[in-house]
């Protein structure tokens, strides 16, 4: 049975939305019918397109405010409005947090906390002046809540995002709502990068309760879903989007 939930008309801006996770919300977001702006470094060299319709695109940093001004002033000036915002650009490679940086961890925890939180500001002040608020979608990670070795400072700028989430959804109610997805082992392009090979990922994906790793439109799904009236009284809230989450270790030494 199919699900629609229709979304014409309204305006989104996923963050990163060219590649990946990014990638999967966007296409999921124009097959309900919303106009997509997605924003990155660099162009994708194909745009995200479903249902007849593609992406489009702003060259920005999410780290840079003048720019995340630029992707704003974009989609407020073609469409009118702004209804959704997915902050979604993010990640980290892998290093000990014994030999990092400074300059690593401030660049992390900039890509991962406080570029959200800029970009959200801006779309705030404008999503306050609409009749209808909008929706500010922080894309989180399982990492949030659980420790997260080789990747410390991402994993701690996702749980200041969390905690952001909620914070935002107080002072900004009750024109916009805020909410998070907090997300789990995810299968994209990149996934030997941080999984292995086909085989590692398939040990891996059974370690999941549901026997999958995630794709990204499930992610976008879940987006949908928080963007449409069926959510209207969901904020301040993070969905947890991991296929029922990962085995406790001990259960190994147990059972074998």
């Amino acid at each position: 049975m199919s699900v629609v939930i229709d979304l014409a008309g309204r305006v989104v801006i996923v963050t990163g939305g060219g590649r990946g996770v990014g990638r999967g919300i966007t296409e999921r977001f124009l097959e309900a019918g919303a106009e997509v702006v997605i924003c990155g470094r660099s162009e994708p060299s194909e745009r995200p397109a479903a249902a007849g319709r593609s992406a489009h695109f702003v060259a920005a940093d999410v780290r840079e405010t003048e720019q995340i001004a630029r992707v704003i002033a974009f989609a407020t000036e073609r469409f009118g409005r702004l209804d959704v915002l997915v902050n979604n650009a993010g990640g980290s490679p892998p290093a000990d947090a014994a030999r990092a940086s400074p300059r690593f961890a401030d660049k992390i925890v900039a890509l991962n906390l406080l570029a959200p939180l800029h970009f959200a500001q801006q779309a705030n002040a404008v999503m306050q002046g609409q009749p209808d608020g909008g929706l500010i979608l922080n894309i989180g990670s399982v990492s949030a809540s659980r420790p997260s070795p080789g990747t410390a400072a991402y994993g701690a700028a996702k749980a200041g995002l969390a905690s952001l989430t909620q914070s935002l959804a107080v002072e900004w109610a009750p024109k916009v709502r805020v909410n998070a997805i907090a997300a789990g082992l995810i299968r994209t392009e990149q996934a030997e990068l941080h999984y292995g090979d086909a085989a590692a990922q398939a040990r891996v994906a059974a370690s999941v309760p549901l026997g999958r790793l995630a794709t990204p439109q499930d992610v976008g799904d879940a987006c949908v879903f928080l963007a449409s009236p069926l959510a209207s009284y969901v904020s301040g809230a993070s969905l947890l989007v991991h296929g029922g989450g990962e085995r406790p270790a001990f259960l190994k030494s147990v059972l074998g």
